[in-house]
């Protein structure tokens, strides 16, 4: 497919006459002739009455097809090669969340009105540039500890005083006229309003990867339009942000009052001046988004935590932190756990849990899940554990009816007490926290 081995390209073309819109990721573009061959053969399959959903190509490589609203096509490319997403089920998966969330993050900065109907070609391709931060950190996944766009949960960090950072957020956010509104740190969820959490997750993922994406810009503070991909495609709201401390973020969805310059001179310091010290001690967390206070059994490499009525998420590496023995197989990197983490929730997921959907879910999306729920029809029970042995670590999975727990640990741990260690790790994590 003429790409790097593990790497993928974004194309978007419209879907009746096949005009390119853009081209995102792999350094190395697809030449022109390819991707009117992509076009072709998915066109030629409509006329046919054959929907042409995905394929694999002979040097392992993938390509997923999908049209949003018979007006824009999104294509993804995957070259073949170890990294990413893995291989089958568990790539295409991916792809197919990939796909999912470009399409809704162009909603969010453009709106549905005019992606659903194209006045103007090249006025759309001007646009669209507008969206290419946003659909460039969907597809690169640079941040590490950042997996929402993956789970469609918010990445969460818990903070040492939750309580006073909780009715900060309420205060700030009532006195902008609002009832949205939420903290981020390191890029994470600290805490937010009862109607933000309302929002669908895909929103809340969205949103958090766009307040990453202004904060990146050196800008101390903005008030920028977006549109609810499902609770409000067609009709923009204001996301006013605020740096408050370097790397700590606040920001609410409000109509056309306050100003960004009474919100930022008159409440940012009455409500979170007096939290600063609060804030610090939030930025000290960092990655590991767990308490101090908060101890983990010592195999512990890397874990996933989602729980699946809040829609939240926390996750941690650990692996630096790690004593082997010089027996033991050597210390892994905090990147590759992290791969390695990602590689195995699509391996659980696309074989053995479920992974809720909000009532929102599109017919399209409902239909991605048919390949899990035919593997687990050949089973008389829902799973509720399973494991992965290789070389570089042993991966268990638990799920109960409020949690899902994917974990990392050594090679050397025995096979039969992985049950074990992950089930401490959940019992230490929720009684300390309450996640």
């Amino acid at each position: 497919m003429m790409l790097q081995d593990g790497s993928t390209q974004l194309l978007c073309l419209t879907a009746t006459s096949g005009v390119p819109l853009f081209t995102r990721g792999a350094s190395r573009q697809l030449p022109f002739s390819i991707i009117g061959s992509l076009n072709g053969v998915h066109m030629f399959g409509g006329g046919q009455e054959v929907v042409l959903s995905s394929c694999e190509t002979e040097g392992g490589g993938k390509v997923v097809w999908r049209v949003f609203h018979d007006s824009v096509m999104l294509i993804a490319v995957s070259g073949s090669g170890h990294g990413g997403a893995g291989s089958g089920k568990e790539k295409e998966a991916h792809l197919q969340r990939l796909l999912e969330n470009v399409w809704n993050c162009m909603v969010l900065v453009l709106g549905e009105e005019e992606l659903v109907n194209i006045r103007n070609v090249e006025r759309l391709k001007r646009d669209l540039r507008s969206c290419f931060n946003l659909i460039d950190q969907l597809l690169e996944e640079k941040q590490e500890g950042i997996l929402g766009n993956l789970t469609h949960c918010a990445d969460s960090l818990l903070p040492p005083n939750p309580s006073l950072v909780q009715a900060a957020v309420d205060g700030f956010t009532q006195a902008a006229d609002s009832e949205f509104g939420c903290l981020l740190v390191h890029g994470r969820m600290v805490s937010a309003t009862e109607k933000w959490w309302r929002l669908a997750p895909q929103e809340i993922v969205l949103l958090a990867a766009l307040m990453r994406t202004l904060s990146a810009s050196g800008s101390s503070s903005c008030d920028y339009p977006v549109f609810l991909p499902h609770g409000s495609p067609t009709v923009a709201h204001r996301l006013l942000r605020f740096q408050l401390l370097p790397g700590a973020d606040v920001c609410v969805l409000c109509g056309p009052t306050p100003s960004l310059q009474r919100a930022q001179s008159g409440l940012v310091v009455r409500f979170w001046a007096p939290l600063a010290e609060t804030l610090r001690e939030c930025l000290t967390v960092g990655g590991r988004c767990l308490p101090a206070s908060v101890s983990l059994h010592p195999d512990v490499l890397a874990f996933l935590l989602i729980n699946r009525e809040t829609r939240r998420s926390i996750s941690c590496v650990l692996c630096s932190h790690t004593t082997t023995k010089p027996s033991a197989a050597p210390v892994l990197s905090n990147g590759r756990c992290w791969e390695l983490l990602k590689l195995f929730y699509n391996f659980s997921i696309t074989r053995y849990f479920s992974q809720e959907e909000t009532l929102c879910a599109s017919q399209d999306e409902s239909a991605q899940r048919n390949t899990t729920e035919e593997f687990v029809r050949g089973f008389t029970h829902q799973p509720l554990q399973c494991y992965l042995v290789t070389e570089e670590c042993k991966s268990y999975g638990l799920q109960t009816a409020q949690h899902q727990l994917f974990l990392l640990v050594p090679p050397s741990v025995p096979t039969f007490a992985l049950r074990t260690v992950a089930t401490q790790t959940l019992t230490d994590i929720v009684t300390a926290t309450g996640f």
